[in-house]
């Protein structure tokens, strides 16, 4: 009989969920994330200051050294932070960016004279070295507040170079079909929209073809849920809409296609953000959340980096990016002492960053 009983309230169990879920699995992946309840209104005075301490600690409070980590992990922190990035070199603390321009060597720091620059070499896959094709160069365009200059010295071996050999060497290289997210990170921070190049297997080239690549590729299936894909094009459209003041709504293709992908994302962005502040862990895919911290931190991190270029100046202060930015600032806080993935961290670093200059400056 307990048998009995034990098995009926189990299949009661059963339909119960399987009509609950039921129910819930009938909403369009699509559909709008809403949370009930009263939110905590944010000043954005005090959170211009938290995150700038939270800055300081993420920068000063975590050591890395070319002993134990590899160029993927510093060029993120250099991503971050730019010249002001230190490293921990023979004992020494040095600055990260100047010990690699320098000539200094690291695991995963591959570069090698082409026959038109500089070539940064891939190694797709690697948790030490270049991961996708232009990745450095792209970092090296928007690290900490502005990037680097093109003129800036780069020693390679016993050839002495500048960031803009990598430039030449990347259009050189340049090739339809291939991943252009970081590529165009640089092309849209170094060339002028006019300038049109021929590479080295023929081809001619233009800022608009790379974009239109770009958009050509799928968004979901792209690094980090399309994240860093995002933020080459909304480098590409504020470049272009800052040295074209008067194009105002009237963009031309492929910006304007670019432009619409960007505002239709930073909507997915606020419609899948979840009750605590934090974003989808699926990306621009769908709502969905994690036990994990680290997953919310990296999605997190990477979209609020998109947003933080992405969103117009007169929408920084809208309560749900405030929220972002303060759940953000908190998981950097409460994770002060432990390690983390340095991609996560440093990604979520740099929006901050971007987002804190940009929000502290306005009105």
């Amino acid at each position: 009989m307990f048998f009995k009983l034990n098995h009926f309230r189990l299949v009661l169990f059963v339909i119960g969920l399987a009509i609950y879920l039921g129910s819930a699995g009938c909403r369009k992946s699509e559909q709008e994330a809403t949370h009930r309840g009263t939110f905590t209104t944010i000043n954005p005075d005090d959170l211009c200051k938290r995150i700038t301490n939270i800055l300081k600690q993420t920068q000063d409070g975590r050591q890395l050294s070319t002993e134990l980590q590899g160029a993927w992990q510093i060029v993120h922190g250099i991503l971050a932070f730019g010249e002001q990035f230190t490293v921990l070199h023979e004992s020494v603390t040095v600055p990260a960016l100047d010990y690699l321009l320098e000539g200094g060597t690291l695991q995963g720091w591959k570069l090698r004279p082409g026959e038109n620059g500089i070539i940064a070499l891939v190694e797709e896959g690697s948790a030490l070295g270049q991961g996708h094709q232009d990745q450095w160069l792209g970092y090296l365009s928007q690290c900490g507040n502005e990037g680097i200059p093109l003129e800036t010295p780069l020693i390679v071996g016993e050839t002495s170079a500048t960031v803009d050999d990598l430039l030449r060497q990347a259009q050189a290289d340049l090739h339809t079909g291939q991943e252009a997210t970081w590529t165009l990170m640089a092309f849209a921070t170094y060339l002028h929209e006019d300038e049109i190049w021929e590479a080295s297997n023929g081809e001619i080239w233009n800022l608009s073809r790379v974009i239109e690549m770009e958009l050509d590729t799928d968004l979901y299936s792209s690094a980090c849920g399309g994240s860093h894909r995002l933020y080459g094009l909304a480098t590409a459209v504020n470049i272009y809409r800052g040295r074209h003041p008067e194009a105002s709504e009237l963009l031309p293709e492929p910006w304007k296609a670019a432009e619409d992908t960007i505002l239709e994302s930073i909507d997915l962005s606020r419609r899948f953000q979840q009750a605590d502040g934090s974003f989808s862990t699926q990306f621009f895919e769908r709502p969905a959340s994690s036990i994990d911290v680290f997953a919310k931190l990296s999605s997190s991190g990477h979209i609020f980096e998109f947003l933080a270029v992405a969103l117009p100046a007169e929408r920084l202060r809208e309560p749900w990016v405030l929220r972002a930015a303060d759940r953000l600032a908190i998981t950097l806080e409460q994770t002060a002492d432990i390690d983390i993935e340095c991609g996560a961290l440093y990604h979520a670093a740099h929006g901050l960053l971007l987002y804190r200059n940009r929000l502290c400056q306005s009105p």
